[in-house]
């Protein structure tokens, strides 16, 4: 049995969420939201929330059960608070700024890396080498973080680059002389 999946998903105040056979819309302050589940799991919507189960005990549905729970819960939550996401550029010289619809970033490149910023997400620099990336869509924000990280991940001896605020760097020892 799926412990995740067990777990009903409260609805909270202001968001309404209809299902329609395998759809669920999801509408709330910040937004709205759709998602089309797989067969093998069944939502249906009582007093206590929204309860998803599988459809028989085959290894797909069991696997399926939980996912479809989590997705299902980060989209509820998602179109009530929504989520971000903050990175922090370490290095001298590295910045970052928005400029329209995209991210200037100055990364010890030859020239600055400009990010489109894509529909649906929002990015604010509060200062120079901090940038808040913030959105309903869970996956969505997730996605465009690990994207502006990797043009310059975090490097172990002097810690340069772009990392997660959360995230701690594993430093290494310079070679020896």
């Amino acid at each position: 049995m799926s412990r995740i999946g067990k777990m009903p998903i409260a609805i909270a105040s202001g968001v309404t969420v209809t299902v329609d056979g395998q759809t669920v819309k999801a509408k709330g302050s910040k937004g709205e939201l759709e998602l089309t589940l797989v067969p093998e799991v069944t939502v249906s919507q009582g007093e206590d929330g929204l309860t998803v189960a599988p459809v028989d005990e085959s290894q797909r549905a069991r696997a399926m059960w939980g996912l479809s729970r989590s997705l299902v819960a980060n989209m509820v939550q998602g179109v009530a608070e929504g989520f971000s996401k903050e990175l922090e550029i370490n290095g001298v010289g590295y910045r970052a700024e928005v400029q329209g619809k995209s991210l200037k970033l100055a990364l010890g490149f030859s020239h600055d890396v400009i990010y489109p910023v894509p529909e649906g997400i929002e990015i604010k620099t509060p200062k120079p080498t901090e940038v808040v990336i913030s959105g309903i869509d869970k996956q969505k924000v997730g996605q465009v973080a690990a994207e502006i990280r990797s043009y310059r991940p975090p490097e172990p001896y002097k810690g340069k680059g772009v990392k997660y605020v959360d995230e701690y760097i594993f430093r290494k020892e310079g070679k020896k002389k």
